[in-house]
């Protein structure tokens, strides 16, 4: 455990505009000392002050949302030589249960850093980061693209009759043009004017974030080409889901084994038994992105890697479900594509 190498933990609950800070001391979990700072450059030299004060042996830093409002206060504290371990929020039923507030929160990192058996390092390297955003970017164009057409669909069912045979009978690239392109014309009938204002300003929405959507991953290629290019080799691994794997895995060593970045991905399998029913399912927890990434790749291979579908058919001969092989699957998945980053050469910066 960690704790057999640490005096001190110093937990940290993080907000946007302040956070605060709670040393626990090893073994008994005795709350030495607290205190809030401002989350500002100022706040953190102030932070790392407190630590040199009440926990001036071998420390460490557990901090909740490491990625987000705590990652200021993480860039910090690494160039400054301090180890810091990753926590995760409190559950919503024991908040429930046991109360909440910052301070509590923050004796509630420090301890569950004191309890852990390894070190889970903040996501690292300024081209994660970079992938990080990029993949949000990309997503929200995506999302807003997504909805755009639904909404254009929708449009043109409730369309005047000539209006809609002609545009149903259309491809969509050809549709987007032919709706981008209408006229506002005051000679129309006022509801038919609404409707060639809605289907022209979706069309060109659309075409927006579709050329916002290709720019991003544009740049998102170069940064994984940068990072992990062997990941594009692989069958079914694209451009997003090559970034998805980098941006969660992050850096070498960050996460300790293949079995632990099956764990993060939500594929590790967990017992589901009962009786005399043996068997096991995947884990609907952790990074839900990640396993929705491994999730597209088996998609793929399903459908254009024989090897894949021979290896389904004969899992399922042998009495599997077909969901039971992909369980199986996705887990080999994991491994393997670990291994890929963790081989990757150059090393992560």
């Amino acid at each position: 455990m960690l704790a057999d190498e640490l005096d001190y933990v110093v937990g940290v609950d993080t907000h946007r505009d302040r956070h605060t800070l709670a040393v626990v001391a090893r073994p008994t979990g005795a709350v030495v000392a607290q205190i809030a700072v401002q989350a500002s450059a100022r706040g953190y030299a102030s932070a790392l002050r407190f630590a040199d004060t009440h926990a001036g042996g071998a420390r460490l830093w557990a901090v909740e949302g490491a990625g987000h409002y705590g990652a200021g206060l993480t860039r910090f504290l690494a160039a400054h030589g301090e180890r810091v371990l990753e926590v995760g929020r409190q559950p919503r039923g024991e908040r429930r249960l046991r109360g909440k507030d910052d301070a509590l929160d923050a004796i509630r990192a420090a301890r569950a850093g004191l309890a852990a058996d390894a070190l889970t390092l903040p996501r690292a390297g300024e081209r994660q980061e970079a992938l990080r955003v990029l993949l949000l970017t990309r997503r929200s164009a995506v999302d807003v693209r997504r909805v755009a057409l639904v909404q254009l669909r929708s449009v043109i069912v409730t369309a005047p009759e000539q209006l809609r045979d002609e545009l149903r009978r259309l491809p969509l690239t050809q549709l987007l043009r032919r709706c981008s392109r209408f006229r506002h014309s005051e000679s129309r009938p006022a509801d038919q004017r609404a409707i060639v204002l809605t289907l022209r300003s979706l069309a060109r929405r659309i075409e927006a974030a579709t050329a916002e959507a290709d720019g991003l991953e544009r740049e998102i290629v170069k940064h994984v080409r940068a990072l992990v290019p062997d990941l594009l080799d692989e069958p079914g691994v694209g451009p997003i889901v090559a970034a998805q794997l980098i941006v969660s895995w992050s850096h070498r060593d960050r996460v300790r084994s293949e079995a632990a970045f099956a764990r993060l991905a939500g594929v590790a399998p967990l017992p589901a038994s009962s009786g005399q029913t043996i068997r096991h399912r995947l884990s609907r927890g952790g990074d839900r992105q990640l396993n929705r990434a491994l999730h597209t790749v088996i998609l793929h291979r399903r459908q254009h890697d024989p090897a894949t579908r021979d290896y389904i058919a004969r899992r399922v001969a042998e009495g599997k479900s077909a969901r039971d092989a992909s369980r199986i699957l996705k887990r080999y998945l994991a491994r393997h594509l670990y291994r890929v980053m963790e081989n990757a050469t150059p090393a992560m910066t």
